[in-house]
């Protein structure tokens, strides 16, 4: 949910099984975000599935749950999970929290070509300059613009 839908860690934990839907033929996620924004998020199959298993047929309730006593997750709980998982993968990095997933959707989806208008727009990003310093972190130059100028005025047009 944080990696590949690009929620803030309290977007997830808030989440309840009877924000699941479906609108316009996709299965979304109402979440409220910061500001107390309600947006849909549109679930990819893959995100649908994982969901699937965590709510375990559940009506009711939040959709991610701790482990020990099965209520609702917070922010200390999630991370300490995605500690745990990141340990049992056998990655090791330090200083691992929520947000690096959060970060790795917006320079993913950049990295993929997506329009920086779309990138903010899937973040949440009020301001687009927020969006802009996870694009300039990336001291990415196989996107610069000069390559796009320099293929348009070869090409003639």
């Amino acid at each position: 949910m944080l990696g590949l839908l690009g929620l803030r860690v309290f977007e997830a934990c808030g989440s309840d099984v009877a924000h699941l839907g479906e609108e316009h033929g996709h299965r979304v996620l109402r979440v409220v975000g910061k500001g107390s924004k309600v947006v849909l998020v549109p679930l990819p199959p893959a995100v649908g599935r994982a969901i699937d298993l965590a709510v375990d047929a559940r009506p009711v309730g939040p959709i991610l749950r701790s482990t020990r006593r099965g209520s609702r997750m917070d922010r200390h709980a999630a991370t300490r999970r995605l500690r745990r998982l990141a340990d049992a993968s056998g990655m090791r990095m330090p200083r691992l929290h929520p947000h690096m997933l959060r970060h790795t959707f917006v320079t993913t989806m950049l990295d993929a070509g997506v329009d920086l208008r779309d990138v903010q727009i899937a973040a949440r990003h009020a301001d687009p300059r927020t969006t802009m310093r996870y694009d300039r972190a990336r001291k990415n130059l196989d996107r610069h613009p000069n390559y796009i100028l320099a293929a348009f005025m070869a090409s003639g047009t």
